[in-house]
């Protein structure tokens, strides 16, 4: 029996976005999937819902895929894969496999031989970074820094070293009702004309983009708490 195929399906990044960040392919793949691996099991089903494609929730299969879930579960989870059934996963934003749990299910089914299908959608890290005017050629993903401030001070004081060394952008985030502590800490360790990218609600209604060196920042601080926000710093 031919293998189901492996689909990676981008959400919305922002809410109410879903209609205009949706393409078609998306949407296909979605109408053929039955079974889901996802990091939100009630975000996943409102997300396609909101989407309108005329399919009966109660007739899909969800499950769980976050970061506890054990390499041991795929097996089970990728069952309807090995009885020609797609399989989709889709993270809780954004797109599966960046920042995101999605990585551990795409390496399983490498090891099975079975296709995997990369859909193209809404990713606030690229988003960010080509919003940032920086380095595209070269730069680097550091998800969420450290909680601890002292490891949290010398992780910035490192990727401002490497921006500025080798001219790498240093892209990076916290979780959201920190965020104005992470730019405090930006501001008040970095130097005056190291530049500093800082996009908020990307794609939302409240999108926020604005790049400037940190002696500029610290005449007009934004207000970013507990709003989704992607950091990017870099040396020219």
């Amino acid at each position: 029996m031919k293998k189901g195929k492996l689909y990676l399906i981008p959400t919305a990044i922002a809410d109410g976005t879903s209609q205009q960040v949706v393409n078609p392919q998306s949407a296909q793949a979605i109408k053929d999937c039955s079974y889901y691996l996802v990091e939100n099991i009630r975000t996943a089903r409102r997300y396609i819902s909101s989407l309108k494609l005329g399919l009966v929730i109660e007739d899909l299969d969800f499950q769980l895929l976050d970061k506890k879930t054990k390499h041991s579960e795929l097996e089970s989870f990728f069952k309807p894969l090995h009885k020609g059934h797609n399989l989709g996963i889709m993270s809780e934003a954004g797109c599966p496999g960046i920042a995101d749990p999605g990585a551990l299910a795409v390496t399983y089914a490498h090891q099975k031989n079975i296709q995997v299908i990369p859909l193209v959608g809404p990713s606030s890290i690229m988003m960010a970074l080509m919003a940032s005017g920086f380095n595209g050629q070269s730069f680097a993903f550091h998800g969420y820094l450290p909680y601890d401030k002292k490891d949290r001070v010398d992780k910035i004081k490192k990727m401002e070293k490497e921006a500025r060394s080798i001219k790498q952008t240093q892209i990076f985030m916290d979780t959201p009702y920190r965020n104005n502590q992470l730019f405090n800490d930006l501001i008040m360790h970095c130097e005056n004309n190291t530049l500093l990218s800082v996009s908020k609600d990307i794609s939302g209604i409240n999108e926020f983009v604005k790049t400037a060196t940190i002696g500029a920042w610290k005449k007009q601080k934004p207000e970013l708490h507990k709003v989704p926000t992607i950091f990017c710093l870099y040396c020219a």
